[in-house]
This record gives structure tokens, C-alpha cells and sequence, in this order.
């Protein structure tokens, strides 16, 4: 009921307003992922993808970080900022990677496997981060494997895609935890064929999430942030974007005279938006930030144990 009235009372108009005014009042930051709705991109005080976004909450001087993403980032935010309040507009913004790695079962993976390091993808709970040695990103996979000495057996999780890239790149021998994201993995490769058929003038670009058999398509591959410069870049007016397309807002914001064109998925449905991410929306926001809730909260021995990797990865970035 009430989110019926909010939206029947106020205008984007109101709520852009109100979150501002909301925003000075608290000493607030709002973090938000390239994959948000436009809305939210908009009002955002940072946009970026998960390292971007890491960066951000490790450094802020905010009181309050509302974070517009999914749990495991909020929770990332969390594990940087004891002392601070951290915000999710929606609990249920999870994430169908982070998902696909159960604590449980991934502590007996790793028991299996005593003498290999852990490298998890950011995607992941903080009890799986918890278990690892080293976080790492789409952004910087490949440049943190590189630094492994090639004697040291390493685990990689949770995402099996981004994984077999790593290794492509690196020529490294993983063992990796097979998980994947549901989104970037819906992309048809018969489709993009025809895209690309129908379009002989415009790029492909990817994200590593994606199965090797739209990579193989790409003419360049990179985390969202790597895209989104790589079209500022690049002399191709069109682009087809086989990631999420929330991305594609910044896109044309930067480049308006460019065209950008969202890789389908398999069947004929919208299941190239990840589901989780657009929970979100700026009612939820605002009234996240006006109620102080929902919270984000961690039990500090897991909070701990999850703080060592991710600082790990933040020193090994900065290399």
C-alpha cells in the first residue's frame, strides 16, 4: 500500500528531490552498478562495476552508503565500513552467481583441495569470500592470476565462464568451481551471428561472464567499465553489447551519436536483464534512505576473515 501512495504522491521529479535533500541530511553516498535502472544511474554519486565500486566504499568519508546493487556488493561495502550504515534498497537483490556456490559445499570443494590457493570472483557471499585468499574482478582476474607463481595450484570461484578466460589468457591450469550468472548466459551465439549479418558495420563486445561461444564472436572483451571506454574509443558507430544491458544508458550518455544494440537472449524474453538488479528501483531508494532500512549487517568474524582477501585484491590492483 504504501508503495502505491509513494507512487501515486510523487514524481520522479519529487523523489530525484527528496533523495537529494535525504542524501545532505544523512551525510550520504549512493554507490550504484552500471547495471542499475537509467533512474538510479542518474542520481548516483558513483557508477561503476564491482572493483570501481570497491574503491568507492573503501574510500568514502560518507556516514551512510546506500548501495544500488546486488547483496554481495552491499555487503562488500559493509566488510570495508564496520562502523558505517550500509543500505539496500531490496534484500532480495541477490545474485544467481553468488548463489550457485553454497558455503557448505564450497568448504568441502576446498577441503578436497588443501594445497591450492583460492581466487573468488567478487560475485560471491561473504562466507565464500571468507574462505578465500585473494578477491578478484572482471577488471583484474587475469592481472591477479598473473601474479600466482606458476607452482601454486590455484582454486578459482565461483564463475566457471570468467574462469576459462583466465585461463585462455594466462595459460595458467585452474580448478575451477562451476558456477555462472544466469544473465550472460542466455545469450544466443545464433543470434548475435545474425545480428553481426544484419549489422556487418558494428562490434561486438562482451563480458568474460559469457560462454566461450560468444567470445569467440567478440571483437573485444572486457568488465563494463572496459566496454564502456573501449566505445569511447573505438571508430565503430555500432556496437552489439552482449552484457547487461543497463550498461547501455552510460553508453549512449557518452557516446550519443553511436549506436548500441543488446545481444539477445536465447528465447524471446527479457532475460538478458538480470532480475536481481532491477529490484531496485527509486522508490525503494528513497524510502531506504528515509526508514534507514533495510540494513546491511555482518558477523564481524566473518567480516573479518572476508576483509583480508578483498584488501588483498585491492594491494594486488594497485600494481
Amino acid at each position: 500500500m504504501f508503495t502505491t501512495a509513494l507512487a501515486a504522491t510523487k514524481s520522479p521529479i519529487d523523489l530525484f528531490a527528496a533523495i537529494q535533500e535525504l542524501k545532505e541530511e544523512m551525510n550520504a553516498v549512493i554507490l550504484a552498478h552500471y547495471y542499475q535502472e537509467p533512474d538510479i544511474q542518474d542520481i548516483a554519486d558513483y557508477i561503476g562495476d564491482s572493483l570501481g565500486l570497491s574503491r568507492q566504499a573503501a574510500s568514502t568519508d560518507a556516514d551512510v552508503i546506500v548501495f544500488a546493487g546486488v547483496h554481495f556488493m552491499a555487503e562488500t561495502a559493509k566488510i570495508l565500513n564496520p562502523d558505517k550504515l550500509v543500505l539496500l534498497p531490496d534484500l532480495a537483490a541477490g545474485c544467481s552467481l553468488a548463489d550457485s556456490c553454497p558455503p557448505e559445499a564450497f568448504a568441502a570443494f576446498k577441503a578436497a583441495h588443501p594445497d591450492h590457493l583460492v581466487i573468488s570472483y567478487i560475485n560471491c557471499t561473504a562466507e565464500i569470500k571468507a574462505m578465500s585468499d585473494i578477491i578478484c574482478t572482471s577488471s583484474n582476474a587475469v592481472g591477479i592470476v598473473s601474479q600466482i607463481p606458476e607452482n601454486q595450484p590455484v582454486i578459482f570461484a565461483p564463475d566457471r565462464n570468467l574462469g576459462q578466460y583466465v585461463i585462455q589468457q594466462t595459460g595458467r591450469d585452474l580448478l575451477l568451481w562451476q558456477g555462472s550468472c544466469i544473465v550472460h548466459e542466455t545469450f544466443s551465439e545464433r543470434k548475435i551471428v545474425q545480428l553481426k549479418a544484419e549489422h556487418p558495420e558494428a562490434e561486438v563486445i562482451a563480458h568474460p561472464e559469457c560462454e566461450n561461444a560468444v567470445l569467440r564472436h567478440a571483437n573485444y572483451i572486457g568488465s563494463t567499465t572496459a566496454l564502456l571506454k573501449y566505445c569511447q574509443q573505438s571508430h565503430a558507430q555500432a556496437f552489439i553489447v552482449a552484457t547487461e544491458p543497463g550498461i547501455i544508458h552510460q553508453m549512449q550518455k557518452q557516446q550519443p551519436g553511436k549506436i548500441f544494440i543488446p545481444a539477445p537472449p536465447v528465447n524471446s524474453c527479457a532475460c538478458n536483464e538480470c532480475p536481481y538488479m532491477r529490484l531496485n528501483t527509486l522508490e525503494k531508494l528513497y524510502r531506504a534512505m528515509k526508514n534507514r532500512s533495510p540494513q546491511i549487517n555482518l558477523a564481524e568474524s566473518t567480516r573479518l576473515a572476508a576483509l583480508k582477501p578483498i584488501q588483498k585484491m585491492l594491494e594486488m590492483s594497485s600494481k
